[in-house]
Order: structure tokens, then sequence, then C-alpha cells
């Protein structure tokens, strides 16, 4: 299926984001001519400057909030544009509404007026703070409508809530995957989330903060596994949603220890507040993702963040981490 790509033009909105533009990557090594759109309020330039001198590459920068500035025929689109890590969606509540609602239609409506595969990016948030545990896709989740999370979650319901509607009524090919913390290199040292925070923490030797008593859990996915499902879905026919996530499932205060060892560090554990709506735990069923499109996560913690320390190491200019072979 991964012939589907070969000469192929995708649009790839948020394509300077940190998963974006592993996405951008993957398509060009597919054989695809890729055309980035990112209005740069969260993604980074330096993200896809390995990229600007390859053939079919386009960086463009646009807010998806407004028509999309694409002429050329489009074989596929793949909506990533979001902020997605909470001190992001946290500053920017309206804007995150925004591209939920606006930014979608605008990405739907560029898929179908060129009769394209269109692929969005959900997220494990439109499950809230999860009752059934792990998630299946079946789950309609428990999340707060009026909490600060909510900006998030509900812009991600919403947009899943369009693209079915496109589906269902204009008839629009369309896949729809929802992520599960997902890290590695190309991450913002300042993201927020728990891998990049305690990574910069472990590497500077600065306490490694762990919210509440550490006893909720996350399931952590390397980029490049998580960027092999986007892609099989982006080739398929498969509507979804389909979750894409290890289901190996780690306590928040393992993770800091294992971040913490990996590094080399000698950093203490401070344990701070737990924000509000914080999911006590995650972890998703990915039956449908392995049955569907043939997917499964291939690297192991260790190694992922093994690479992710020595990539923080070089962004903070620190003693870089010896990387894991293999």
């Amino acid at each position: 299926m991964l012939d589907r790509l070969e000469g192929a033009h995708a649009v790839v909105t948020g394509g300077a984001g940190f998963l974006g533009s592993w996405v951008c990557e993957a398509l060009l090594d597919r054989g695809a001519r890729v055309t980035s759109l990112d209005d740069l309020s969260t993604g980074r330039p330096a993200n896809l400057r390995h990229l600007l001198d390859r053939p079919g590459f386009v960086s463009v920068e646009a807010d998806v909030c407004e028509p999309l500035p694409v002429d050329d025929d489009v074989d596929l689109v793949m909506h990533l544009a979001c902020p997605a890590s909470p001190p992001a969606y946290l500053r920017m509540p309206v804007e995150t509404l925004r591209v939920g609602s606006l930014g979608t239609f605008h990405a739907l409506d560029l898929a179908l007026a060129h009769d394209a595969r269109f692929v969005l990016s959900s997220t494990s948030e439109v499950y809230g703070d999860p009752l059934v545990h792990p998630q299946p896709e079946s789950y309609w989740g428990n999340v707060n409508p009026v909490g600060p999370r909510s900006v998030y979650d509900e812009a991600k319901r919403f947009s899943e809530a369009a693209t079915a509607a496109y589906r269902r009524d204009r008839g629009l090919d369309t896949g729809i995957a929802r992520i599960f913390n997902t890290y590695g290199p190309r991450m913002r040292h300042d993201d927020g989330r728990a891998v990049p925070a305690f990574a910069t923490q472990a590497l500077k030797g600065e306490p490694v903060t762990v919210h509440g008593d550490g006893s909720q859990t996350r399931s952590l996915c390397y980029v490049e596994d998580t960027v092999r499902g986007l892609v099989a879905l982006a080739c398929s026919d498969v509507a979804g949603p389909v979750n894409l996530g290890n289901d190996q499932e780690i306590t928040v205060l393992e993770l800091a220890r294992t971040v913490r060892d990996t590094a080399g560090s000698s950093s203490p554990i401070l344990f701070v507040d737990r924000p509000e709506d914080d999911p006590h735990v995650r972890r998703p069923d990915t039956t449908l993702a392995s049955q569907q499109l043939g997917w499964e996560p291939a690297t192991g913690l260790v190694e992922g963040l093994t690479r992710t320390l020595a990539w923080f190491a070089g962004e903070l200019e620190l003693e870089p981490v010896p990387v894991v072979a293999g």
C-alpha cells in the first residue's frame, strides 16, 4: 500500500511541529511530494531545515484558520496542526479551539476539493480521565468540557466529529488516528509534557518534578513508531478511529526515574501539585491498529529515551548522551 505515496502530493498541516516534521520526512522518504503548512506559533523552522533542499518539498508559513494556500493537485491531506503541549494550549485557548474547528474545516475542504485522502491526527485526550482501562476506540471518554484542558480535548473531539461528518455526508475518504503520548527528538525542551520536562531537568542536574505522587500512568510511544502508524493509515482505506500508541504502561514516577537514570543524572525527584483534570491512567488498546494496519511499536523505552536525551543534550549544548545501538 505504500506505493500509493510514490509521486503523490501530500499536504501536511502543522508540518513544522515535532510530529509534523517527522511525518513530512517519512512521506518524502516514501516518494511523495510534500507541502508543509505551519503558522509557526508552536512549530519551529529548525525542524524542517534538513528537508529544505530535498526535491519535492515546500514549506509555507500559513494559518490553517484561513483558506489554505495550495493551488497544486493534492492526493493526501494530513491534518496535524494544533497546539499539543499543555503550556501551549493553555496559553492559546481560543486559538486552539479555532484550529480544531475552522482549521479542520479548511483542511477537510482542501481534501474534498481534490478528492484526496484525509487523515486527522487526533489524540488519546479525547478519552479524558478514562473510566475504562485500557482504552478501546469504542470508549466515548470522560472529558470535563469546561476545565482548562478542555480547549485541547474538545478541539480534537470536534475535529473527529467534523471528519466523520464529511465522510458520511460528503463521501470524503477519511481516517482518524488517536495518538498516545508520543516522544522523541525535535520536541521543544520547554514543551511541558513529561518526557521533555524530565529530560531537560535531568540533563541540567535540576530536580525532576513529578506531579502528585507519580502513581498516574502513561504509555510512551517513540516518534518513529507513531509516524509509521500514521503513514500506514494514510495508505489504507481504514476510517478509524484507530489508537496509535505503545500498550506498555508506566507510572509517571517510574518514568521520571528511568529518564534520570538513562541520562546518568543524580537529580532528586521533587513532587509538585497535579494539574486540574490530569488523567490518572492512560493505555491504548491497539488491537485495531494491529489487525487493520499491521502496525505495532518496535522501539523500547530505554532505547527511545536514549535517542531523545542525546538530541536534547545537543539542543541544550550539554555533554552528549551515548546513543543505544539498534
